[in-house]
């Protein structure tokens, strides 16, 4: 018996071990407890929940460094086939489904950005930025954003004015996650002032997280916060305060984060449940069960848990990953998202953009009730390609 109890007193400390060595492998000791303390957010009393879905795209046409032809291959399908499967769908207002391309600076080629620009005027998204540095400079890092947000609007027509400052505002992704210099070893960014420098250069609102299983990923989690900046350390935005209704704006930056978790209905080998964390591709695909999780999870402004926002993300030109973004996954992901979230009692769904997105939080900061898809446009107007394709659209419906 006594043999018994310390082989098994063994086993147990070497299946503790090899947990703990697990969870450090993949980062999650950074956000585990987190997710575990935190309550999904009650159900309303009355009235349906309002689901406001948000597909964000680290859009990369030179993924890989491949050359011109491979590049206008991958902008030309995207351009081709998101139409294609965007018509097949709608929300409760109506929208085909939105697609926020944020694009990288350091991959500007104007052909791309005017066949983008030009899906986007059709009313199929927005174009936003996207950027990938490492030991970089505030002085720099100004002038780039500076540069390139004066070259997306001037020449693409994309990202708004602020209507009461006429400053160019724009929602940002971090390349490689590193936002705010937040890998341990300081690659792939080298600001510790970055949030700050975002605010003075007019982003609107973060959308990197989240990044797990990277180390870059925040110990906040499933949250819309408001960070502020400690230019005397990096990752400052590890932790913030929450955007609630009847609250006012703080600190630096808001960020907004889609959902992350443990995925128990899917699990590897049928034991281990899978990180969560809201990346769509062929690896991970955008299942119903997945789709539900998005919403159980229950990303909201505190105050306001009937509008719930989910962002998911992806690589969208990486072609081992296009079947799954433009095919039959992602049919079958909007197909379950207008089945079992827009029957109108129950749910709402609202297709939105980064920007539109952003709205709403702000709208539900501000008290706004009702149907959120009135406070799209509620503080910051659409960008000038969007008020073109309007337009356009209008004169059409006349002429019919």
């Amino acid at each position: 018996m006594t043999v018994a109890l310390v082989v098994l007193a063994v086993l147990v400390l070497l299946a503790a071990a090899v947990v703990v060595l697990a969870i450090r492998a993949r980062h999650m000791q950074i956000w585990l407890g987190s997710y575990l303390r935190r309550r999904l957010p009650p159900r309303p009393a009355s009235g349906p929940v309002h689901v406001m879905f948000a597909f964000v795209d680290h859009f990369e046409p030179n993924w890989g460094r491949v050359d011109l032809a491979t590049q206008r291959a991958r902008v030309d399908r995207w351009c081709r086939d998101y139409r294609a499967l965007a018509d097949r769908h709608r929300d409760a207002d109506g929208r085909p489904p939105q697609h926020s391309f944020f694009y990288p600076e350091e991959e500007y080629v104007e052909e791309h950005l005017d066949k983008l620009a030009a899906l986007c005027a059709d009313g199929y998204g927005e174009i936003e930025i996207h950027l990938h540095h490492d030991n970089d400079t505030p002085e720099n890092f100004t002038a780039t954003i500076n540069r390139f947000n004066k070259l997306l609007h001037e020449r693409h027509g994309a990202l708004p004015r602020d209507p009461a400052t006429g400053q160019l505002r724009f929602g940002f992704i971090h390349g490689n996650w590193c936002l705010d210099n937040s890998r341990a070893d300081g690659r792939w960014c080298g600001i510790n002032n970055e949030l700050i420098l975002l605010r003075e250069l007019g982003c609107y609102a973060d959308f990197t997280l989240p990044s797990a299983p990277s180390e870059t990923q925040t110990s906040t989690v499933n949250s819309i916060y408001y960070a502020t900046d400690d230019p005397a350390r990096p990752k400052s935005h590890d932790t913030g305060v929450p955007v609630r209704v009847g609250g006012a704006p703080s600190g630096d930056l808001m960020i907004v984060q889609g959902p992350l978790g443990l995925n128990w209905r899917e699990r590897r080998l049928g034991l281990v449940p899978r990180i969560e964390n809201a990346d769509v591709r062929r690896g991970c695909p955008p299942t119903p069960a997945r789709v539900d999780h998005w919403v159980r999870t229950g990303i909201h402004v505190e105050g306001r848990p009937e509008w719930i926002f989910v962002k998911v993300h992806t690589h969208g030109t990486q072609e081992r990953d296009m079947d799954t973004l433009l095919g039959e996954a992602a049919e079958r992901m909007h197909a379950h998202l207008e089945r079992a979230y827009n029957d109108g009692t129950n749910h709402v769904l609202h297709y939105v953009t980064a920007r539109e997105m952003y709205n709403i939080i702000k709208a539900a900061e501000a008290g706004k009730t009702g149907n959120p898809g009135d406070w799209r446009d509620y503080e910051l107007p659409p960008p000038p390609h969007r008020t073109r394709a309007g337009t356009a659209s209008a004169a059409r419906e006349v002429a019919e």
